[in-house]
């Protein structure tokens, strides 16, 4: 299966077999282009996929062994949304073309999908219920897969995504963008104990709610503007992981979960992936964590996801097109 991923600022190709080996998984960003803008810029991520998906694609075919004119792939896997519109028809376009080239149907699969699987690229045998939490700089989500490919959704945001809630703290603190690496490095040197940063709706149901976290941080910082930043960055961090830990907790408890996964870009920050691993391990439960390549935007995972789909629905209609407010298909 060939994967194309272009929802965002990432321009990427990857080549997975049946049995979820990765052959090659290329990712190209134009993250640099955007950083001076303080978010990406669609305009400018469209135009950069547009001169890079032939180039990705055809190193990922070159770097699975496979020739380009005639790869043998079984299927072509492409994001058809939730995302940039513009990103999105960059992919769908190149996905349909070199499906009528090859003569291979063509899948259009989910992003968020896409991160609910990505933790399967290493962890084959996962056992159901499958818990997982998906942050991302646009999403926050806990579903649990009970059988393969059908989702139910336990818990959403009520206002920020975790990875939103990250860059604009670190906006406020000077840390450029994108805010969640630079913030993760510098907690790791701070205090998590020196602000007592408020834990919305933590003992209250599965939802999520970081708006207020994320106007306690600026007051605090107003109001002592001397504090050191790795301070406030370590008890930010450890109020947004002590409540993503909570809500994973009790979802795993509410259905019985066997295996607790985390997915999306956050799913990339160490504090939330020491706690993850500890609380799986007090609950008795297996931790299926994706590797760190595997996180961000890629599409190893969208053709992983694209042999679900194939199997459940078969190929999409020629008229399928992208859809930058695609749902999650709940079942």
């Amino acid at each position: 299966m060939l994967g194309i991923e272009t929802s965002c600022d990432e321009t990427a190709a990857a080549v997975v077999d049946a049995d979820l080996e990765v052959c090659s998984s290329v990712v190209v960003s134009s993250i640099a282009l955007h950083e001076r803008f303080g978010g990406v810029v669609p305009e400018l991520a469209g135009r950069a996929q547009v001169e890079a998906v032939s180039p990705v694609v055809a190193q990922a075919l070159d770097e699975a062994g496979l020739d380009r004119a005639a790869p043998g792939v079984a299927a072509i896997a492409v994001t058809r949304g939730p995302g940039l519109v513009g990103s999105l028809l960059v992919g769908v376009a190149a996905a349909k073309a070199l499906g009528l080239a090859w003569g291979v149907p063509v899948v259009g699969v989910n992003h968020l999908e896409g991160h609910l699987v990505a933790a399967r690229l290493e962890h084959r045998d996962l056992v159901a219920p499958v818990v997982t939490l998906l942050v991302s700089g646009g999403h926050t989500l806990l579903v649990v897969e009970r059988t393969e490919g059908r989702y139910e959704l336990l818990g959403a945001t009520i206002d920020d995504a975790v990875g939103e809630a990250y860059d604009k703290v670190a906006r406020y603190l000077g840390l450029g963008y994108p805010g969640g690496p630079p913030l993760d490095r510098l907690a790791a040197t701070g205090d998590p104990a020196a602000f007592a940063f408020p834990r919305p709706l933590r003992d209250a149901g599965l939802d999520v709610s970081l708006s207020g976290l994320k106007t306690a941080v600026v007051r605090a910082v107003d109001a002592a503007p001397d504090a050191p930043v790795e301070d406030v960055a370590a008890s930010f961090q450890a109020a947004v992981v002590d409540v993503l830990l909570a809500k994973c907790a009790r979802a795993v408890r509410e259905v019985g979960a066997a295996t607790l996964s985390i997915g999306g870009g956050v799913a990339a920050n160490a504090a939330l992936r020491a706690g993850a691993t500890a609380l799986a391990a007090d609950l008795g439960v297996r931790c299926a964590l994706p590797s760190l390549a595997y996180c961000t935007d890629n599409a190893a995972m969208i053709a992983a996801a694209g042999f679900g789909r194939l199997r459940a629905d078969g190929a999409s209609p020629d008229a399928m097109g992208a859809d930058p407010s695609l749902a999650l298909a709940l079942r």
